[in-house]
């Protein structure tokens, strides 16, 4: 069984407790959560909004399939008040966002759903949470681990007096 691991996010409402129930929820229809990252506060990425997130990354033992784990993690969002993933093809605040991150070693490409997550390396807000977990996990594109991603993805962050 692959070790899979989930991104969550939420900027609206009580954000720690839409992830919590998000987590819960995984727990009850997808699988055991086996390491679950500290909450990471962090400015909205791709679009402006006042509220902040707050993210976290969760390895879970799924049995589904990918795309049934894709199915299920929408079916979770939609029920929590999730209606659109972008609005025009831009992002916009939301309650709960899930990530299917990386999947295993699988690397697969449907119309529908990427893995690895094709924004991942470009996220702190992702790879962070997820070295706090798994920073020995080797991404299996880029074959560099999760702690090298995140280090050079701050080391390219502009630097502030």
């Amino acid at each position: 069984m692959p070790a899979v691991y989930l991104g969550l996010g939420s900027n609206l409402g009580d954000k720690e407790g839409n992830i919590k129930k998000a987590l819960a929820l995984i727990t009850k229809r997808v699988g055991e959560i086996l390491a679950l990252s500290g909450f990471y506060e962090t400015l909205p990425w791709g679009y402006a909004s006042p509220e902040t997130y707050l993210n976290a990354v969760a390895g879970i033992k799924a049995t589904p399939d990918p795309e049934d784990l894709l199915r299920m993690t929408q079916e979770i969002e939609r029920e929590m008040g999730r209606t659109e993933k972008t609005v025009d093809g831009r992002y916009h605040d939301r309650l709960i966002d899930i990530d299917i991150l990386l999947y295993g070693d699988l690397v697969m490409q449907t119309p529908g759903l990427t893995v690895p997550h094709p924004r991942m390396c470009r996220r702190l807000f992702v790879l962070e949470p997820l070295c706090e977990i798994a920073p020995f996990l080797v991404h299996p594109v880029l074959k560099k681990t999760v702690k090298e991603l995140s280090e050079e993805l701050k080391a390219q962050e502009p630097k502030t007096l």
